[in-house]
């Protein structure tokens, strides 16, 4: 409205035409209502008018729907509806569905609140805005036919009864109707504003958005968990074996061969296949452990304690087992805890602390280094609060120089029993 070609532009006939036809629909919506209302009220009384009742209530869904098509006319970013796709098809599912969304209702209010009160502002800013500064522009010709050139009544308040006078209101008219133009610009943007925000606001998904965004992660979470129980599967059930096969082969071949350059060379594959072997279940036990999976999170915990360089004290408090999601979230934090304390803190012991308390695990790592760290590093523990907070939990590291450092983690889960555990 700002732009100085907006009364050449289309906008103030649009907004004419968005006004002009919310006071048509709001009228025929004000008699729809009051007719299935009074309609359903008498024949409640032999029960027939109970579903027309029922209906009602969904009377507000055509109405947005209307609502939301004529805000094209001077909205132009999309208004989608709120509703969901029903589960299964049929009327009965539709119906239900829709009864028990919250858009629904909230149209039916939109839908009364238009009908009562919105349609005749609509048409009060219509004819105020257009009508009126149209009667004044019109008013040599009004003069010329109804006053037979005579004397016309302007607006029911100023008599006319010379052509200059009639040529001036028509030019002062013309004014007024360029300044109207604005005004049903702002009444057609406050009405469309405020329909949208009813019925069809901008962010109105976007907590169902966050909420499916989140869902949408914890199912990637439990996917890429389930991926890599089948690697270490696939690997421990064939790669693995092949190399056991192969070493166990060699040093069979070995006790076969008199010493000689063929010995040795079976030999020294007999030491390659070996050290693969070696680097091969290292590799499986990184992936996803067999310990986690069997035993649980105290286990895999010590476990990781025993393999570590640096001399770990383990102290875990749990009931029971947890969520495969939370326990593997957890001891991977864990594992890359304890590798970042052998590599680079200069600790000469470190501690894995915490149980499960109100709800919620809390675990501590710490070790009595030379402290520093930080998550920007390249520590490896930032994709691990990533995942961490995809499970609503919290991982903060406390690490000044001198020492010690300190990681905690928190995460809400409840025990459950092996049997609701996937296999």
């Amino acid at each position: 409205m700002a732009r100085p070609g907006y009364l050449l532009s289309p906008w103030p006939w649009r907004s004419a035409g968005y006004l002009l036809t919310g006071a048509l629909t709001g009228a025929l919506a004000l008699a729809g209502f009051a007719v299935a209302v009074a309609v359903g009220g008498v024949l409640a009384v032999v029960l027939v008018g109970l579903p027309l009742l029922v209906l009602t209530a969904l009377a507000g869904i055509p109405v947005a729907w209307m609502e939301r098509h004529r805000l094209r006319l001077v909205d132009l970013d999309p208004a989608p509806h709120q509703h969901a796709q029903p589960a299964a098809a049929g009327l009965w599912v539709w119906l239900t569905t829709r009864l028990r969304e919250q858009s629904t209702w909230r149209e039916l209010g939109y839908g009364l609140l238009f009908s009562a009160l919105l349609w005749p502002v609509d048409a009060l800013a219509f004819t105020v805005a257009l009508l009126l500064p149209c009667s004044m522009v019109l008013t040599p010709l009004l003069l010329a036919t109804a006053g037979d050139g005579q004397e016309i009544k302007v607006l029911k308040q100023w008599t006319v009864t010379s052509w200059p006078t009639a040529f001036g209101v028509a030019v002062l008219g013309l004014v007024v109707l360029c300044g109207c133009a604005y005004v049903l610009g702002v009444a057609a943007g406050a009405r469309a504003e405020l329909t949208r925000l009813l019925i069809a606001p901008r962010d109105g998904d976007l907590g169902e958005k966050v909420v499916e965004l989140n869902r949408s992660r914890v199912r990637l979470v439990d996917a890429f968990e389930a991926e890599r129980r089948r690697i270490e599967r696939d690997l421990h059930d064939g790669a693995q074996q092949r190399l056991v096969a192969l070493t166990m082969t060699l040093g069979l071949a070995r006790l076969d061969v008199p010493p000689g350059p063929l010995a040795d060379q079976l030999a020294r594959a007999h030491d390659e296949a070996g050290r693969a072997l070696a680097e091969l279940r290292e590799l499986i036990h990184g992936i996803h452990p067999k310990v986690l999976a069997d035993y649980g999170l105290e286990a895999a915990v010590a476990d990781a304690a025993d393999r570590s360089p640096v001399p770990v004290d383990v102290d875990l408090d749990l009931p029971g087992r947890l969520p495969e999601s939370v326990e593997a979230a957890a001891y991977f934090v864990v594992c890359e805890a304890l590798a970042n304390v052998a590599r680079h803190s200069g600790a000469s012991r470190a501690e894995v602390s915490g149980g499960h308390r109100d709800g919620r695990l809390r675990l501590r790592v710490c070790d009595d280094g030379r402290g520093g760290a930080d998550f920007t590093a390249g520590t490896g523990l930032t994709g691990l609060a990533d995942r961490v907070s995809v499970l609503d939990g919290r991982l903060s590291l406390s690490s000044p120089p001198g020492g010690p450092t300190l990681l905690r983690v928190e995460i809400p889960c409840e025990p459950c029993e092996p049997t609701e555990r996937s296999v």
